[in-house]
């Protein structure tokens, strides 16, 4: 790859996901494709060392090696050699707020469990040593058993194991370290077996080791010195006890002896006894994985026991977990970042600016003005009109933002109170969507991150006591002010910084919030709302000392960081699956509550993109969506046929009511389950390449769908859950989903429902390919997911990472060289011709990379009886412009949407491009100019979409 000016902005980039079923040697042999379709960098999941098993790779135990299940050095090195071969860069998906710890090889962890706050990496992790329940002081809170822990422990589930002069305790698949000091429990009873050998060295020496385990330090010591001297005595004793074994194996055969007794007996209780008090002794407490949301006193990736956050704000964690990236970036192997979950990190503005500084140094280069040495995209989700922080030292979001915004510009919006009173009718009683999210960011608080919101409450507690004004607060009342204000917050979360002053926008939001939970709570003193309030704005009393200060902004700080968990689970992980009025719509950043966005209003949006964030991520499909673009753009398609909808729901509903369950006086699905349970399959049925739909589903699909709405069921939590599952519950969704989906000819939804989902096919392939063609040209950087270059009718993951057929995408992109508009037009079924789009737009942009990334954006306006039905915009530079046109509620034309069905709808250029040489860029063909307007019955005569430049 030639040598590059920093940062390399990408035209282009292509999600990949890592896992052992893809490998670096597989992406390897695909960097010839990416290339030819266009591709400027791929744009990488992690790829550090994790779970083996791993499918998403943001487990990571250790942020300086590779994966091996993934790949060796080797093969990580010819990849990216293949690469530069290709002039492509890299984008990584880089994790900085947690670390996987389920697994043994997470050596930071590990070192936490057997040594607790003596060990030297109890700072890396955000942990409570001093909960409010005394039986967890200086423990953390292990929920990783399956039942109770009486009953796992009594099972004979736990077990200590000896290898190597080091103890562990066994409970399935998990390995635990065991404290150092605690060997005595074992080595003493192995002394006792050993009584008859007293005479011998072996035995003095089993003494010996016994007596240094009793002065070891504590593992509750926080001196630095004695922590050394603990972490050297206790390697040494563990040497000794490993060459005693080897050197004396009546020793060896004692300890023996000693685990069997210790281990106990399943069936006598008193057996266990000792491996209790063992256990008791240790630096965690382990308990059944259902008490996590009340006790867990270590800080999660939202409530994934599994996924303990660290505090990369502290510059050993910081340059401990960047090391290897680093290099990575020196080596141009890594050429852009994508930094994951930046809402749960302390401080994000201070880490995006060390980060770049960082890797300015890596780069042997002076830091830019703006400060951005590296292209850097944030996983940052915007709500409403929330704008990213014009100071934070990156390029733009990941997308979800542009996702959401051309999703809504596809919405019918006349046909919002018709939708409506269809879902209400249809599920029996009205949702309104903001008391929706309310309650269940409240029930989020209550069930899942319970611990979290309850620190907060003991934070305001102590800050209170601390002023004569506040202490009357109680601690209850000021915990459910934390929690009334949290479930009110508008966004994710504010960015108040020590040191800087309070920026208008956070004002609004925390003022905003306070309104809220004051109005939502009338019998409630506002003055405790008000005490909150000036807490999170940084206004100090004014004889607050220093101490009470630090106090102050940690709890702010951290208050900050609780704030986008709740709403990620109330909204994402729980509401988007309740409110299903038209599910297109629930998207990750997305507003359901929303019916549709203006053409203006899209204008709008780009507009501001091009001013302040040229350079941000435009995605359709990420990982994390919860339906692939193709899905949404057929789900959203009902919006232009609500009448159909409204009698087609009814009929199906008739037709399959004889499927439905009844447990404990209410139907298995619900209406509000079923009314889902349509809308995925309208979004994910699939298609012939004639263009006709298969007429009975796969046994793999039906699994598909069955799998999604057991998922979808679990998230909304109202009939089942993940922590209380409803079995019974369970398997009559799932059976209904079989029975509705069989061959049977006794099957009545099938031949009633294949018509209405085949105009929704339709309908949906039009509005894939608007917004394709709109997110290849709009201001940013364009992101394709993995296999989406065609129709991809995936849904929320693991169902988006399932395997992608490159063979079959590299052959249909050389049938493309041949292929005339024409023919792809009429093999539309088989989805060649959004690869064909994407390739030629790609091509296009890579070539003419200064258009797209420093153009003006001039939107077009449109004029005739379908003015509505389309969405216009150039690029303009200099002497050079490409105009784009799509099709939008192309239902009010027919199918396909293209030439005499247009009548007299024209699009107007505007003065200042200049027309001569003006050509179509998908067939090279003059465009017939009307003065300077061109009627879409012309430049859509062919293809629905257009693509115009003088280039």
């Amino acid at each position: 790859m030639t040598r590059q000016q920093h940062p390399r902005i990408p035209t282009c980039t292509y999600r990949l996901q890592f896992n052992r079923w893809f490998t670096f040697s597989q992406a390897r042999q695909i960097v010839s494709y990416l290339g030819a379709l266009g591709v400027s960098d791929v744009y990488a999941s992690p790829y550090f060392q994790a779970s083996p098993d791993s499918l998403h790779g943001y487990d990571i135990t250790d942020h300086n090696k590779l994966n091996t299940a993934i790949g060796s050095r080797a093969d990580y090195d010819a990849w990216i050699a293949e690469l530069h071969a290709h002039s492509i860069g890299q984008v990584l998906d880089f994790v900085p707020n947690h670390v996987g710890i389920a697994d043994s090889r997470n050596v930071w962890w590990m070192a936490v469990l057997e040594n607790g706050l003596s060990s030297r990496y109890a700072p890396y992790f955000d942990i409570d040593w001093q909960p409010r329940k005394f039986d967890l002081r200086d423990k953390v809170l292990l929920p990783i058993l399956s039942d109770q822990y009486g009953r796992v422990l009594e099972r004979g589930e736990l077990q200590l194991w000896f290898e190597e002069g080091t103890f562990y305790l066994l409970y399935g698949e998990r390995r635990l370290p065991i404290a150092p000091g605690t060997y005595r429990y074992v080595l003493g009873i192995a002394l006792q077996n050993l009584a008859e050998h007293g005479g011998e060295d072996f035995y003095a020496e089993l003494q010996s080791i016994l007596t240094a385990l009793e002065y070891l330090p504590k593992r509750t010591e926080t001196d630095p010195k004695r922590i050394t001297e603990r972490i050297r005595e206790r390697e040494i004793i563990k040497r000794r006890l490993e060459r005693l074994c080897a050197e004396a194996p009546q020793v060896q055969q004692a300890i023996e002896k000693a685990l069997a007794q210790i281990n106990g007996k399943a069936g006598d209780a008193r057996s266990f006894d000792t491996l209790d008090e063992l256990l008791n002794a240790q630096s965690y407490r382990l308990a059944f994985w259902r008490v996590a949301a009340e006790e867990i006193n270590y800080r999660r990736f939202f409530d994934v026991n599994d996924l303990a956050a660290i505090r990369i704000e502290l510059p050993k964690v910081f340059d401990a977990v960047h090391q290897f990236l680093l290099d990575l970036v020196s080596a141009s192997a890594v050429t852009g970042l994508r930094i994951d979950h930046p809402d749960g990190l302390y401080l994000p503005g201070e880490y995006f600016e060390k980060l770049q500084q960082r890797c300015a140094k890596a780069l042997g280069i002076a830091l830019p003005k703006d400060g951005r040495a590296i292209y850097m995209v944030a996983e940052k989700i915007l709500t409403g009109s929330e704008g990213m922080r014009n100071d934070w030292r990156l390029h733009g979001t990941t997308g979800y933002d542009f996702a959401n915004q051309v999703t809504q510009l596809l919405v019918d919006s006349s046909a919002e109170e018709a939708i409506t009173k269809t879902f209400h009718r249809f599920i029996g009683h009205s949702v309104p969507f903001g008391h929706l999210l309310y309650a269940k960011k409240l029930q989020v608080m209550k069930l899942a991150l319970a611990n979290d919101v309850d620190v907060l409450g003991n934070m305001l507690d102590r800050l209170s006591e601390r002023s004569r004004w506040y202490r009357d607060f109680t601690l209850e009342a000021l915990s459910r002010t934390v929690r009334e204000t949290i479930a009110c917050f508008p966004v994710y979360r504010t960015y108040l910084a020590p040191g800087q002053p309070v920026s208008e926008e956070d004002r609004e939001i925390v003022e905003r919030a306070i309104s809220g939970a004051k109005r939502r709570n009338p019998a409630m003193d506002e003055s405790i709302f008000n005490f909150l309030r000036d807490v999170l704005l940084f206004r100090f009393p004014a004889n607050l000392d220093a101490t009470g200060r630090a106090a102050h902004t940690h709890f702010v700080l951290k208050f900050q960081q609780t704030t986008a968990p709740v709403m990620a689970k109330g909204l994402e992980d729980t509401v988007f699956y309740i409110y299903n009025r038209l599910t297109a719509l629930n998207e990750v950043g997305g507003q359901p509550q929303q019916f549709g966005l203006s053409i203006e209003a899209f204008h709008e949006r780009n507009l501001d993109r091009q001013r302040n964030w040229s350079a941000t991520l435009l995605a359709t499909s990420t990982h994390d969506t919860k339906r692939s673009e193709d899905v949404r753009a057929r789900i959203v398609a009902i919006s232009e046929i609500p009448d159909l909808w409204r009698r087609s729901l009814q009929r199906w509903s008739v037709a399959n009511r004889r499927w439905k369950r009844t447990i404990n006086d209410a139907e298995a699905p619900d209406a509000n389950e079923e009314c889902l349970l349509y809308q995925t399959l309208l979004g994910t049925w699939p298609m012939r390449a004639t263009g006709e739909l298969e007429p009975v589903p796969s046994a793999e699909y039906v699994e598909r769908i069955q799998a999604y709405m057991a998922k979808a069921l679990h998230e909304a939590k109202i009939n089942t859950s993940w922590i209380q599952p409803n079995e019974e519950w369970d398997a009559a969704v799932g059976t209904f989903v079989a029975k509705i989906l069989d061959a049977s000819p006794r099957n009545k939804f099938l031949p009633i429902f294949l018509p209405f989902a085949q105009e929704i096919a339709r309908l949906g392939a039009v509005n894939s390919l608007t917004q394709t063609l709109l997110k290849l040209t709009s201001p940013g950087v364009p992101d394709i997911y993995q296999g989406t270059e065609i129709w991809d009718y995936s849904l929320v993951d693991p169902d988006n990472r399932r395997p992608v057929d490159y063979a079959q995408r590299r052959e249909m992109l050389e049938t493309l060289e041949t292929a005339t508009p024409d023919d792809l037009m009429h093999a539309w079924p088989d989805g060649r011709i959004k690869m064909f789009l994407t390739q030629r737009v790609l091509r296009f942009r890579r070539e003419h990379a200064d258009l797209f990334q420093r153009g003006e954006y001039l939107p077009l306006l449109a004029g005739g009886i379908f003015a509505e039905c389309c969405v216009g915009f150039a690029r303009h530079l200099a002497d050079e412009w490409i105009a784009v046109i799509a099709p939008r509620l192309s239902s009010r034309l027919g199918f396909p949407p293209i030439g005499d069905l247009w009548k007299d709808t024209a699009i107007e250029f505007p003065e200042n491009i200049s027309l001569a040489q003006a050509h179509d860029l998908f067939s090279c063909r003059p465009v017939q100019m009307h003065g300077r307007q061109v009627k879409l019955a012309d430049m859509l005569a062919t293809l629905p979409f257009a693509v115009i430049t003088n280039l």
